[in-house]
């Protein structure tokens, strides 16, 4: 295995985190889909930008439709994340959109790829246990996280749609594939916002999601080249450990208690790496 592939899927997880952290902030100003649109455009700007300056060839056909059918199912997930969010039941929706986002991919490369070995598998268990255990807070006394699971299962599924789809695409692109998918998440949300009247709000009226866009497109380009060096269900795990960076900035800069399960939860994922490391 090279070990620039769980390394670029632990970086994508850092920075995916980082622009979740940015995307929920930026969802208190705007909806939802707003914050998707915005974040979208940004995002399709930063990976525009890289692919020409990187002289990417155009992906042939195949691969604009599976990057196409990515770039949807990764804006379903956004926007179901979100909705969760600013409805105040992260409690349910957080946890439950991560282990569903990597079972998915797991899932797919062990009928794809072949069973794993032994502390490969032990250490994806220990991840997806960290996972849930990481992005699961404290439930409101309000009983404002009840009605979520519902939320969380498909923001996960959007997500692992876009974990399994976006690694089809020919190997030795990284950027342009992602310009493709960008943009079809732009027009979805574009065509949502379109279908419940609401109008895009100027970018400088909220700069926290063109922020969070590019970061988001950061992560994906890791993703992307992680799955290219490594399994599919390795690389969807590692990355999908993205809730302990949005945890540790809440922590910090919103001064929001970090939980002892919390703090758990980050120890499984790190020695969910380290068995996947020795494995």
């Amino acid at each position: 295995m090279h070990l620039l592939g769980p390394l670029s899927a632990l970086a994508s997880a850092v920075v995916w985190g980082s622009g979740d952290f940015a995307g929920g902030f930026a969802a208190r100003r705007s909806s939802q889909y707003q914050v998707v649109a915005l974040a979208s455009l940004s995002g399709l700007l930063a990976l525009l930008l890289l692919a020409f300056g990187r002289r990417e060839a155009i992906p042939s056909p195949t691969s604009v439709g599976w990057a196409s059918l990515a770039g949807v199912s990764g804006a379903i997930g956004m926007a179901a994340l979100y909705r969760g969010l600013a409805g105040r039941r992260a409690a349910v929706v957080a946890p439950t959109a991560g282990v569903v986002g990597a079972a998915v991919p797991v899932v797919v490369s062990f009928v794809m790829e072949g069973i794993p070995g032994r502390l490969h598998i032990a250490g994806i268990a220990l991840g997806m246990l960290g996972i849930w255990l990481v992005s699961k807070s404290l439930p409101s006394k309000e009983g404002a996280a009840e009605g979520g699971l519902g939320v969380g299962i498909l923001a996960g599924l959007g997500f692992g749609g876009f974990f399994v789809l976006v690694a089809q695409v020919q190997p030795g692109l990284l950027f342009s594939p992602l310009v493709v998918a960008k943009l079809a998440a732009l027009c979805a949300a574009l065509l949502v916002l379109g279908l419940q009247r609401q109008r895009l709000p100027a970018p400088a009226g909220n700069p926290v999601a063109l922020l969070a866009g590019v970061l988001d497109a950061g992560g994906n380009v890791l993703y992307l080249l992680a799955t290219q060096l490594t399994r599919l269900d390795i690389a969807a795990v590692l990355a999908s450990m993205y809730p302990g960076s949005t945890v540790i900035l809440s922590g910090v800069i919103l001064h929001e208690q970090i939980s002892a399960r919390q703090w758990l939860g980050v120890g499984l994922c790190l020695a969910g790496v380290g068995l996947i490391a020795l494995g």
